[in-house]
């Protein structure tokens, strides 16, 4: 509607100046914002009608709420209005003069909420030069659940059993906080993730085509999860409870306080959980051959067991406590300043009986073992950040400065007990695993938006990331005294630096129906890591301290065409690196178990992307497609590989190494699409779909590990309200086959359903759901090499029911305003 009133406004505009005589023209400016959180409303319509009742001219409002419109001078009616909101009128405004009116606040017209959907059901698209933001919304799956539960029902994004987040099938992904790196999402795992409720999240910004003021990091793009900041005036929040089978419970709080000067806001959660899961592994071993140092001749070695088994019970008791306070305070109407706080507790202890089963070739049972590790962790991470934020004048010319400290202290202990119960009971000696991490971070950035004429703007900023870790890895083994020694080949304290300064600049324009945005970003890194043990035995050419220092330059491309006023087609390019983690890195090896062990590489070096991506956007009154294709080409991609050592265990078993590589070269090709369709006020249907493959060259210790492979996923949702206001959700997703050059991985399928229903005057919610209703969530694969086959299935965490309450005081359910609803340093969103 509003695009009818601006085009008759223009029209009336054009043949009004053409027939009066000249005049003095003035320039007419303002804000409109929502009535009570002051948030910003974009495309807002302002009309200027004259004494006779007759519209002259009108503007929008940009995306800050800021609208400035050219007139003749004279008396007018100026009249500011906004789809499902109360219109406002200034009558007899004598506008002779440039002038700047009053802001303007507009409020919610509850008698259009049935005619209008504004309400956040179900996750809404919005697209951006270069994002797509999906809004969370109310999702009733989540409730009880933890970020990385959430994550699950963002299009284009999938969670493996184990936690690992993927990105359009790749694993290589940036996760930001309110647009920075943070001990919020953990240091570089994401397990951190696993222990935020998922209340927390306001909503989630899927950048695959990262424009240059966002790190070069994560070749697949970023992920950027917004957090919750309540806007509106006075004391309001709410709390959520959850209790789940198998046991769980947990507590979030969000308060906010909010007038004209200051706005506090916190986020405190506490969980706990008693989570089981299980694991079975079918592994078979072959001869392998050796050359005889001596002679020059072929030896074959037979291995000493043809065939193992091992089932696995993990019983995992997690408890968590976590909160986020803030402060913003208004040093003007243009200026805040910024200062947060959030500190995460973790006491875990994972209980792993793992029961063997050795057999001979002729496939006789030859010795059964249960080897018990009992794992206890504390985990204690704190952040504090400022931001200092001023918008210089009302065209939008703004700077922004963030400071941010952050530190993670870790400790894990493992106590290892094994025992023979076949042939004949033996209890063999034990182990003790400590691994103590320390991890510190220092960042600092500096933004400023610079708006050139109506539609142009340029942007520059520099970014310095500071990170120093430090891995205290103690093995000790049981001796027949009964003692501990520690074994000096596999203990080792690595300390690891990577210092990073980027300084970028970006320019963007629109003209007519055409949008661009350029940038460029220089990244400095510089690493350094060291390693320091005894008695190191090693075969490979690794160095045990060593330094990289490299620059790189990274630009970026993004493009929109707006068809219609519901319709645009945009192009992306970008260059991004992936650089490898501290324990990709880090040669002494670690162990999950006696027969596996986990080594890094030095030598890894980083991997560099360029990637494609073509995408198109079409809403209808009901319907709303987005689509993508994409391409990308990687150097240099790291794959993790496995194979054979050489050694065996005390047992006889083989002792089988994984190891990260750098192959050649990684391409990928993919499709994606998204439909949101709500054909009535009582159903809901969204649904997404993504098929892509992948070719990947590459040869380490003259093995061939080059493959090509095609996959999908895909997902649904439906929700629908029945009668007595009751909302029944159900979603599902299905992951195809993948395979790469060693493992062949199943397709999995998940399926969630939930039910609510809002009670005391819609204050409170109380809903049920059941994640994973079929207890299929489970990974399936299966490993082949020359030396040994390892056939595997895992799950994470069993079927859960969860019933939660959630009670709002001063606070209406949630509604969706797109970008206008909430905080993060998100920076400055143009055109699109």
């Amino acid at each position: 509607m509003r695009i009818y009133i601006t085009l008759l406004c223009l029209f009336i505009t054009t043949i009004t100046f053409a027939q009066r005589p000249e005049s003095k023209t003035v320039t007419i400016s303002g804000k409109i914002v929502e009535k009570g959180s002051d948030l910003p409303l974009e495309y807002a319509t302002v009309v200027i009608i004259d004494r006779n009742d007759k519209i002259i001219t009108g503007g929008i409002t940009d995306t800050k709420g800021y609208y400035s419109i050219e007139i003749a001078s004279g008396v007018y009616t100026v009249q500011y209005e906004f789809i499902s909101y109360k219109t406002v009128k200034m009558n007899n405004q004598k506008l002779f003069k440039d002038k700047t009116l009053p802001t303007i606040a507009l409020e919610l017209d509850a008698d259009s909420l049935d005619e209008v959907v504004i309400r956040a059901e179900t996750t809404e698209v919005q697209v951006r030069l270069d994002k797509k933001i999906y809004n969370i919304g109310k999702d009733l799956t989540s409730g009880g659940a933890t970020v990385s539960d959430a994550l699950n029902n963002v299009p284009s994004v999938t969670v493996d059993v184990d936690g690992t987040i993927n990105l359009r099938g790749n694993e290589n992904v940036r996760i930001l906080i309110n647009g920075k790196p943070s001990a919020i999402a953990g240091f570089g795992s994401t397990d951190a993730l696993r222990q935020l409720p998922a209340e927390s999240i306001e909503r989630v910004e899927v950048i695959t085509s990262p424009s240059a003021r966002y790190d070069a990091e994560g070749t697949a793009g970023i992920l950027n999860i917004i957090l919750k900041k309540e806007k509106t005036i006075g004391l309001n929040g709410s709390v959520a409870t959850s209790f789940n089978y198998p046991l769980g419970s947990g507590i979030t709080t969000n308060i906010n306080v909010r007038t004209e000067k200051f706005n506090i806001f916190n986020t405190t959660g506490l969980r706990y959980s008693d989570a089981p899961g299980n694991a079975f592994f079918d592994n078979n071993y072959f001869s392998r051959t050796e050359i005889d140092e001596e002679t020059g001749e072929t030896i074959i070695i037979e291995p000493t067991f043809n065939r193992t088994t091992e089932e696995r019970e993990y019983e995992r008791l997690r408890k968590g406590f976590n909160t986020n306070l803030g402060m913003e305070y208004f040093l003007t109407k243009e200026s805040s300043l910024t200062a947060t706080g959030f500190l995460r507790l973790g006491d875990n202890n994972t209980t792993t009986t793992n029961t063997t089963n050795d057999f001979a070739p002729s496939n006789t049972l030859q010795f059964n073992r249960v080897r018990i590790e009992d794992e206890d962790e504390e985990d204690t991470s704190y952040q504090f950040s400022l931001n200092y934020e001023n918008n210089l004048n009302k065209n939008g010319e703004k700077l922004t400065i963030d400071l941010q400290y952050e530190k993670d202290d870790e400790t894990e202990s493992s106590l290892i007990n094994e025992q023979n119960t076949f042939p004949e009971v033996i209890n063999l000696l034990g182990e003790k695993i400590i691994a103590i991490e320390d991890n510190k971070e220092y960042l600092a950035q500096a933004d400023y938006v610079l708006p050139i004429g109506e539609n142009a703007q340029f942007e520059v900023g520099y970014r310095g990331k500071f990170d120093k870790s430090i891995t205290d890895y103690t093995l000790l083994e049981e001796n027949l005294a009964g003692g501990f020694d520690r074994n000096d080949s596999i203990s080792n304290v690595f300390t690891y630096n990577e210092d990073t300064n980027a300084f970028y600049t970006q320019y963007g324009n629109k003209f007519g129906k055409f949008s661009f945005l350029l940038g460029l970003r220089l990244e400095n890194t510089q690493l350094k890591g060291n390693s320091t043990g005894e008695d190191v035995a090693t075969e490979d050419d690794f160095s045990i301290n060593f330094k990289n220092d490299y620059t790189e330059l990274f630009p970026t491309v993004n493009l929109v065409y707006e068809i219609g006023e519901r319709e645009n087609v945009t192009l992306g390019y970008n260059r991004r690196i992936n650089r490898p983690r501290h324990w990709f890195i880090n040669p002494f090896p670690s162990r999950s178990s006696e027969a596996n062990i986990f080594q890094g590489n030095p030598g890894l070096n980083p991997a560099f992307a360029s990637a494609f991506d073509l995408g198109y956007l079409k809403r209808w009154k009901k319907l709303t497609l987005t689509s993508s294709i994409y391409y990308q080409y990687e150097t240099d991609a790291f794959a993790r590989v496995k194979e054979d050592t050489g050694e065996t265990t005390s047992n006889g078993i083989p002792i089988i190494r994984t190891i990260p590589i750098n192959l050649s070269t990684n391409q990928r090709y993919g499709f994606e699409a998204g439909i949101m369709y709500n054909p009535a006020k009582w159903l809901r249907l969204n649904g997404s779909f993504n098929i892509y493959k992948f070719e990947t060259e590459g040869v380490f210790n003259d093995v061939d590990y080059g493959t090509d492979d095609t996959s999908w996923f895909s997902r649904f949702n439906a929700k629908v309200i029945l009668p007595y206001k009751v909302e029944w959700q159900t979603s599902g997703m299905y992951r195809g086959p993948r395979n790469d050059s060693q493992t062949e991985s199943k397709g999995m399928f998940m399926m969630n359903l939930a039910l609510s229903k809002d009670i005391i005057n819609d204050n409170a919610t109380v809903a049920f759901n059941v994640r994973d209703l079929l207890n299929t969530r489970k990974r399936q694969s299966f490993t082949q090499t020359e030396t040994f086959t390892s056939d595997s299935e895992f799950q994470w965490r069993e079927r859960q029911f969860t019933l939660s309450f959630t009670y709002r005081f001063n606070q209406k359910k949630e509604r969706n305003r797109g970008s206008r609803n909430g905080g993060g340093d998100e920076g400055e969103d143009f055109g699109g």
